[in-house]
């Protein structure tokens, strides 16, 4: 399974980079945000980081707005830039005109089986259901992710699914289970993966015994 970076933080990028876990980034214009600083600045910085998918997101909300802001998004770093669209009947009608043109898109916002069966047929390259906010009204987010592992397996498309919004160790447990293509993790839980308190107890163990040999 593939590891993604969800943030737009640069310094977060370059030391989860550094331990060899990142292979793509997803951002979003709340990330962004976030940064304080200029969108496209941020992507390009990025892109000269990973060298693997990068998720450049839309901000219009028709099907013009978004061909026209991705088309521009794309030129930043053709190689490895995949414009991402909402799950809409407008992002459908983008995806299909990018997906076309050999533009990669990461349809968005994704909350059901049927969503994603929808984004795989309008040709996009990755789909990304959000499991953590299904789990906040109720939904096992990760059912879902299994139920699309299975439509896209019958049919045979291309399409990657990644996890998105995801929360926990525990949602990137269920997912390499299910055999979900790729999560997409905050580096927060990216460092809580590093961890187990046994693997400190042993260590701590190990550095005690060495030292009563008096060395």
């Amino acid at each position: 399974m593939k590891f993604f970076i969800d943030t737009a933080d640069v310094d977060e990028i370059r030391r989860a980079h550094d331990l060899g876990l990142v292979d793509g980034v997803t951002t979003n214009p709340s990330l962004v945000a976030k940064s304080g600083r200029e969108f496209k600045d941020v992507i390009k910085e990025i892109s000269a980081i990973v060298n693997g998918p990068i998720s450049a997101e839309v901000i219009a909300t028709d099907a013009e707005g978004m061909i026209r802001e991705g088309r521009e998004l794309v030129k930043i770093n053709p190689d490895n830039i995949v414009i991402k669209v909402p799950m809409t009947e407008d992002g459908l009608k983008a995806t299909r005109v990018f997906s076309e043109e050999g533009i990669g898109t990461n349809v968005t916002l994704v909350f059901s089986p049927l969503q994603a069966l929808l984004a795989a047929k309008a040709g996009a390259a990755y789909i990304s259901p959000f499991v953590g906010r299904l789990d906040d009204v109720g939904h096992d987010g990760m059912e879902g992710i299994d139920e699309i592992r299975t439509i896209l397996d019958n049919y045979g498309y291309p399409a990657e699914i990644i996890v998105a919004s995801v929360r926990s160790p525990l949602h990137v447990l269920r997912a390499a289970l299910i055999g979900a293509d790729i999560c997409t993790i905050p580096f927060g839980v990216i460092m809580q993966l590093c961890k187990h308190p046994l693997t400190d107890i042993g260590i701590e163990k190990f550095l005690a015994d060495w030292g009563k040999q008096g060395i």
